[in-house]
């Protein structure tokens, strides 16, 4: 379900993760369709490790994955944007990738595109002249959150681990 055009977005708040923020995404992230696409639920240790990379990526870049709070400060999810990782062996090396992950109690709301809107404004503002979005194309829900930013399909692709998915791009330069 996407926010319809006459309902308003809700209110989201982004900031740097801390170290608790690796607790909450933990249990955000714990529910096994939340991370149907992304290899099933991680370990505390995997997002000790992501947080802590995304706060050297903001120190470093200006951007990074930020925690995503609703309205009230709960903790969501995060969004935003790091570099493609170079140790990969496929993808998008060299390129920015912005993505969004939210707890399911966030689906449907609104939250993932007005995160990703945010998203692009800070990176916009970091000075990064185009983005990306790797996703799983059985992924309905990433792939009308990036159709909506106005992204386009710039490639299709079956994973390492034999999954189709979408590569999206979007320019960030005034045209």
């Amino acid at each position: 379900m996407t926010t319809s055009p006459t309902r308003p977005l809700p209110a989201v708040q982004l900031r740097v993760p801390t170290d608790e923020d690796a607790h909450a995404w933990h249990a955000v992230f714990a529910d096994p369709d939340v991370m149907e696409f992304l290899g099933g639920p991680a370990e505390l240790s995997a997002y000790e490790e992501l947080s802590a990379r995304q706060r050297m990526h903001d120190a470093q870049l200006g951007y990074c994955l930020w925690t995503l709070l609703d309205g009230e400060g709960a903790v969501i999810g995060f969004t935003g944007a790091q570099p493609w990782p170079a140790e990969k062996s496929w993808g998008p090396v060299g390129e920015i990738e912005i993505g969004w992950r939210l707890g399911r109690s966030a689906w449907g709301q609104g939250y993932a595109y007005a995160a990703a809107l945010a998203t692009l404004e800070r990176v916009r503002a970091a000075g990064v002249p185009h983005v990306v979005a790797m996703i799983d194309a059985r992924n309905a829900r990433s792939v009308a959150v990036a159709e909506r930013l106005g992204m386009e399909l710039a490639a299709e692709f079956t994973t390492p681990g034999g999954n189709p998915g979408r590569r999206y791009a979007l320019s960030l330069q005034a045209e």
